[in-house]
């Protein structure tokens, strides 16, 4: 706009200074240049609208999402919205009271599993990656060596373990590990059927194929078959079941993927491996403990967990803060339930808490005294990276001198291994 003004300023003036003979001449070509400048500035300001408007509407056809204004259009989009990931729950938690536990540090390697039961093909503890895992193959089928005769899950309970992924397998074929949840009482025969299971979780180890699960919702027989997608990298991943009366979850990686409100009873668990392919299936960290996520958690809320307990026993215990074996490193799963304690603790800011780190007998005291210390002291500082006032904090380790439940057992030593916050 300045140069066409600069333009017409300049014709005016040399339409004064210009002698008459020549006047009429150079005046017209004046006007011939300034329509053209006048007619390419209006081409250029209409064309650059016009792609400003396709912008827009292209835009919007790609799916960046805006909020809608007064005028029926669309509020600008932030970044990084286009295509948003749809959110899940993840609120597993671990049953307070472990039944079975099987972490392999203690088995030789080349060796069947010794807490472990065949009813068909084979097992045998390896080592992948540094870590102990059990093959399972040649369509083998293992379950948990459990003293008691029969049924002997409870109503409420969960199931954790670890399976290796592969993504530089090749086609060596197809394999999958299957969860099978039996509801049977007859642990001698294999339950992989869906007549004689109440539950399976069937995922790949090395391929991306759909996820399935079967399941029995009360009627004998009457088995659901459905599937869900997840994608694995490779490496280590961790499943983890929840069942409550009649209410079943599962999460992959700590990912709800299954939530069925109504499953048959389960009456004992096991693992299938098909086919026969060896170096490919691998399990490890199997944890059968009683006690699942809650139905409904109406009271959520208003009393949490950490909250009822300290109201009611002025301490809270918990057995879901895991640690390496041997070690104070923090597993990963134990952030939740840390977090729950970090939430209790920053809405009460005045309450100081003493974090006790127990152990079970097995090692020395001169061994366990000064873990058990180091633990406690590892959680004190997670909670103080959570936001916790470190002064109101103080870590005392017990060792293995506090049990609360039979050393002779590994239920019993699972117990004992625990983290306690008790006010002061």
């Amino acid at each position: 706009m300045k140069k066409i003004y600069v333009l017409m300023v300049t014709v005016f003036l040399m339409g004064v200074c210009v002698p008459e003979v020549n006047a009429q001449g150079i005046l017209g070509k004046i006007k011939d240049k300034v329509k053209e400048k006048v007619d390419q500035k209006i081409d250029n300001a209409i064309n650059g609208a016009v792609n400003d408007v396709d912008k827009t509407a292209t835009d919007k056809v790609k799916g960046k999402k805006g909020k809608a204004d007064d005028d029926g259009g669309y509020e600008d989009a932030e970044e990084g919205v286009d295509n948003p990931d749809a959110a899940t729950s993840s609120d597993f938690k671990r049953g307070e009271v472990i039944m079975f536990q099987d972490d392999l540090e203690k088995e030789p390697v080349g060796e069947f599993p010794s807490k472990w039961d065949l009813i068909d093909g084979s097992a045998e503890v390896k080592t992948l990656g540094g870590k102990k895992g059990i093959e399972v193959t040649n369509n083998g089928y293992i379950t948990p060596l459990i003293e008691e005769q029969g049924a002997y899950l409870p109503e409420e309970f969960t199931i954790e373990y670890d399976f290796y992924y592969w993504n530089d397998k090749g086609n060596i074929g197809l394999n999958d590990v299957k969860l099978v949840i039996a509801n049977t009482k007859n642990r001698s025969e294999r339950a992989d059927e869906p007549a004689r299971a109440a539950f399976i979780l069937q995922h790949p180890v090395n391929d991306n194929r759909s996820c399935v699960f079967r399941y029995n919702n009360g009627t004998w027989g009457d088995c659901k078959d459905t599937g869900f997608e997840h994608t694995f990298k490779q490496g280590w991943h961790h499943v983890a079941v929840s069942f409550n009366k009649r209410a079943l979850k599962a999460y992959i990686d700590g990912k709800r993927v299954v939530n069925l409100p109504r499953v048959q009873q389960g009456t004992w668990f096991g693992f299938q491996v098909p086919f026969d392919y060896h170096d490919l299936t691998f399990i490890r960290n199997v944890v059968l403990a009683k006690g699942a996520v809650a139905l409904y958690d109406r009271d959520a809320q208003s009393m949490t967990a950490v909250e009822k307990a300290i109201a009611e026993t002025g301490k809270f215990v918990t057995n879901n803060i895991l640690f390496e074996t041997g070690k104070a490193t923090l597993k990963q799963e134990s952030m939740a339930e840390i977090q729950k304690v970090a939430e209790y603790m920053k809405a009460n800011p005045t309450a100081r808490f003493e974090v006790q780190g127990h152990t079970d007998n097995q090692g020395s005291d001169a061994i366990n005294d000064p873990l058990s210390q180091q633990r406690a002291e590892a959680v004190v500082k997670t909670l103080e990276g959570m936001g916790v006032d470190g002064f109101n904090l103080k870590a005392v380790g017990k060792g293995s001198h506090v049990p609360v439940a039979d050393n002779k057992t590994e239920a019993g030593r699972a117990q004992n291994r625990r983290v306690e916050f008790i006010k002061k």
